[in-house]
């Protein structure tokens, strides 16, 4: 996990995702007593003044990586590009007031998750994980470790789209029970009956422990991930018909800004989303990925996962040519990485890589003061 604050901004710089000034600070390692899920939040939002000064975001975002655990580091790392893309997508809104930057309605569940969940879905990628995917020596992942993710994983992520739709479903019949009916037994019965309906079975994850069901905040949250899904696996579709490509895309950034983002809550979810894609929100493409024959798509990863370490590879000689330095990194942001009260590294006082290594270091002591 240590490289995966480096990883990220080169992502998104070289996708030419940009923050607008944006003040951020992230706090990504876990421990005693930090609040068990990663968020973002805005104590200020960016907007346009109306003098025409536009006022940047401040931004805090949260992962929870422990250094010491095994497989602690792709789940903080999915959490990191996926809090990334929200501060991504709020710092740059540019609208005539900060009611069109923030969280509450009209901003909806489907609209801020779909910036954030197709940033994450990168992760995933084999092409990403060529370039990205590297041990302490710069060696690539093996395709063998990505092709057996994709053997024992693409056959089954039908139940992914199961498990989502249980909870709004779940949610539905829950509140159309009439108050005479609700009594503790005949709830837990409920989630069965809705587990065993959509899922065939009753779940690993019980409907009642997932946390949006059981606070008040978040009642019919849900379905908006739902929703968020199916236009990832749709703006990811429209990204792949039209380049072929999205890893390092130097179109998805000025694309995502101008169709998903500058506009904030000002244009309704839906026809952003017909805007950019020019199709209506559906789940075909959702469905099409889901049944892709599993054959075929490890072809198909293989081919995006030779052609990224073809390219790398011709980036490192014209490095060595042009004898280029590695520091032109720049996200147009400010960031601090924290771990608590502590400050690692501040880019203010370091640049964006120097405070890179900075927060790379300090993990690697953690690891090693552990061992």
């Amino acid at each position: 996990f240590s490289k995966s604050v480096e990883n990220y901004l080169r992502s998104y710089a070289a996708m030419k995702i940009g923050y607008c000034n944006a003040t951020m600070t992230l706090d990504l390692l876990d421990r005693k007593n930090k609040y068990s899920n990663g968020f973002c939040h805005w104590p200020v939002p960016a907007w346009i003044k109306p003098d025409g000064t536009f006022v940047p975001s401040q931004t805090n975002f949260t992962s929870l990586a422990d250094p010491t655990a095994i497989g602690s580091g792709l789940t903080a790392l999915n959490t990191l590009m996926h809090e990334a893309g929200h501060a991504a997508h709020f710092s740059n809104i540019k609208q005539p007031s900060p009611l069109f930057s923030q969280e509450r309605a009209p901003t909806s569940v489907a609209y801020a998750e779909n910036q954030s969940m197709f940033l994450d879905s990168l992760v995933d990628d084999a092409a990403w994980r060529a370039k990205y995917a590297r041990d302490i020596n710069g060696i690539p992942i093996p395709f063998e470790i990505i092709e057996e993710g994709i053997r024992s994983t693409h056959p089954f992520q039908v139940f992914q789209l199961r498990s989502m739709l249980a909870v709004s479903y779940f949610e539905k019949a829950l509140y159309e029970l009439p108050n005479s009916d609700l009594t503790s037994d005949n709830v837990q019965a409920l989630a069965d009956e809705i587990e065993i309906k959509i899922q065939g079975g009753l779940s690993a994850r019980p409907l009642l422990s997932v946390p949006h069901i059981v606070s008040d905040e978040a009642s019919c949250y849900y379905q908006g991930y739902t929703l968020a899904e199916m236009s990832v696996h749709q703006t990811r579709e429209y990204f792949k018909e039209k380049y072929g490509y999205i890893v390092d895309n130097p179109h998805v950034g000025p694309t995502l800004t101008s169709a998903y983002w500058e506009c904030g809550n000002s244009e309704p979810f839906l026809q952003i989303v017909k805007d950019l894609t020019g199709k209506d929100l559906t789940g075909d493409a959702w469905v099409d990925a889901l049944k892709e024959d599993l054959e075929k798509h490890i072809v198909q990863e293989k081919k995006e996962y030779d052609e990224m370490i073809e390219k790398c590879s011709k980036e490192e000689e014209q490095k060595r040519d042009d004898d280029a330095g590695d520091d032109k990194l720049d996200l147009q942001m400010t960031v601090k990485f924290i771990d608590g009260d502590h400050i690692i590294s501040d880019s203010s006082k370091s640049g964006l890589l120097g405070a890179c290594k900075k927060f790379e270091a300090f993990v690697a002591a953690r690891t090693s003061a552990s061992a």
